[in-house]
């Protein structure tokens, strides 16, 4: 009976491996590319700039589209070039100086190896879920500090409050410093779990596109937080509200963080929070 369970269970762990061992096949017929320090960089970018475009798109309509302005956070703000531009070429420019200098060395110290199986389909969705709670919790903790200590503010963080209306491009406009910060969260928390190459791609896009989704200014019915129940996912509306007030709502995706420490507030209490504006402007 013992010998009959355990096949059954080696089975079952089999199933689940197979679901995603043609996706993993296909990706590793390009195995040189993607082993190279090329790749990290040119996923990145690629991934970034192609979830953003579609909110581009979206705000050179909105302003002659009132179908479009009725899901706008700020109805009445449309980035122009002069704001999207720089925050393109920052997010080139890091990518290129930063990233890509520390990939090549990532590289040469331990080139990736990578399995022939896939990883089982429930323990991917395990690992991206912890990896996500890691970092909003690691997040948490490294915004909370950087707005609450001043010269932390002015020196490192200020620059991604630089607009005050938040779009999707303006996700990465950040320093260097905060740019290795939060690549150094990524980092970790992949290598602790000892997640599968395609667990890691996996994590990425999907933290990438709830970091744009945040930073889009656009609050549909299909929105990720809307998705998520009993308000345990914060989304754009929640995050405009910490780039609107400064004060709150620091925990990049979910929403425990800030209950347990009071600093949550809703959408719908946008005006609790204005009378602090002023005040936390001053440590600017």
């Amino acid at each position: 009976m013992g010998y009959h369970n355990g096949s059954e269970l080696r089975d079952q762990g089999c199933s689940s491996q197979l679901l995603l061992q043609p996706l993993w096949d296909s990706m590793r017929t390009g195995e040189a590319f993607a082993r190279s320090p090329f790749f990290p960089v040119i996923f990145s970018i690629i991934t970034y700039v192609g979830f953003c475009l579609p909110f581009v798109v979206l705000d050179v309509l909105c302003p002659s589209v009132p179908l479009i302005r009725r899901y706008k956070i700020h109805p009445d703000f449309s980035p122009s070039a002069r704001q999207l531009l720089p925050c393109l070429g920052q997010t080139l420019y890091q990518h290129l100086v930063f990233v890509f200098p520390v990939t090549l060395l990532h590289w040469a110290r331990s080139p990736a190896l990578l399995p022939p199986e896939a990883p089982e389909f429930l323990q991917l969705l395990s690992h991206v879920l912890i990896c996500l709670l890691l970092f909003d919790t690691e997040i948490f903790a490294w915004h909370l500090l950087h707005h609450k200590v001043p010269w932390l503010y002015r020196a490192f963080h200020k620059v991604h409050h630089q607009n005050a209306s938040s779009f999707a491009l303006a996700t990465q406009y950040m320093s260097i410093w905060e740019l290795f910060s939060l690549t150094f969260f990524d980092v970790l928390n992949v290598a602790m779990l000892q997640c599968h190459p395609l667990t890691i791609l996996t994590f990425h896009v999907v933290n990438i596109w709830l970091s744009v989704e945040d930073h889009s200014g656009y609050d549909f019915p299909w929105s990720t937080h809307r998705l998520v129940p009993f308000g345990w996912y914060g989304g754009v509306a929640h995050h405009d509200l910490h780039h609107s007030q400064f004060n709150c709502n620091f925990a990049p995706y979910f929403t425990h963080w800030d209950k347990m420490l009071g600093t949550l507030r809703s959408a719908d209490s946008r005006e609790l929070c204005t009378s602090h504006l002023n005040q936390e402007k001053k440590q600017t």
